[in-house]
């Protein structure tokens, strides 16, 4: 990396937390500045605006959070219901991670990501059809392999799994109780045990 792309990668991991705990609107240039101790002239000569360095700083934060999940999906679990057990696991043992770094960067943005702020919401819309469509694939492999319940749409249940998750994230960090993103956890095994798997799980 050239110096200006260093520069560059600094500013962008040092307001990236900034951006997920304080908002994408809400961040001022100063506070920019103050996390990197960088002047406002500096800032501006990586980046046109504070828009495009708040699209840097999600597509940074959300690319963290696809490449760890992403490693639930990966051959280390044999079988689609194996990679969704995982998955399932990525959640209920990150939590505390994923809310003292300010919750999941996907709602967070989602939640900012209106009219005013269309490039955030394209963004943040792209994540979640990355991530609905990666469960899915699973699911359909899953089917065509003959492990799990050909007759769901596998679609619609990762829609469902996402709804879950972010419902249960949104809760607990709102409450401080992690007690609602385990419940919506319990809620996706007990589908994928009793409405995807073609028999139950051995117990």
């Amino acid at each position: 990396m050239s110096k200006a792309e260093k520069t560059k990668q600094f500013i962008i991991e040092k307001t990236a937390f900034l951006f997920n705990t304080k908002g994408y609107i809400s961040t001022s240039l100063s506070d920019i500045s103050e996390a990197t101790g960088l002047t406002k002239g500096s800032i501006y000569g990586n980046f046109e605006n504070k828009d495009q360095l708040a699209l840097e700083a999600y597509r940074y934060n959300a690319g963290s959070l696809k490449a760890n999940m992403v490693l639930a999906f990966s051959d280390d679990f044999p079988t689609a219901a194996d990679k969704l057990y995982a998955f399932v696991a990525f959640y209920r043992e990150n939590w505390h991670a994923v809310s003292s770094g300010g919750g999941c960067p996907l709602m967070n943005a989602a939640t900012e990501a209106d009219d005013t702020f269309p490039d955030l919401k394209n963004q943040v819309k792209k994540s979640f059809d990355e991530w609905m469509a990666k469960i899915s694939e699973v699911i359909t492999q899953g089917q065509e392999n003959g492990e799990l319940n050909e007759k769901p749409d596998a679609e619609e249940y990762a829609s469902l799994f996402v709804m879950n998750i972010e419902g249960g994230i949104l809760l607990s960090k709102t409450t401080g109780d992690e007690k609602f993103l385990h419940l919506a956890l319990d809620h996706i095994l007990k589908i994928i045990d009793t409405e995807l798997a073609t028999t139950s799980p051995e117990k």
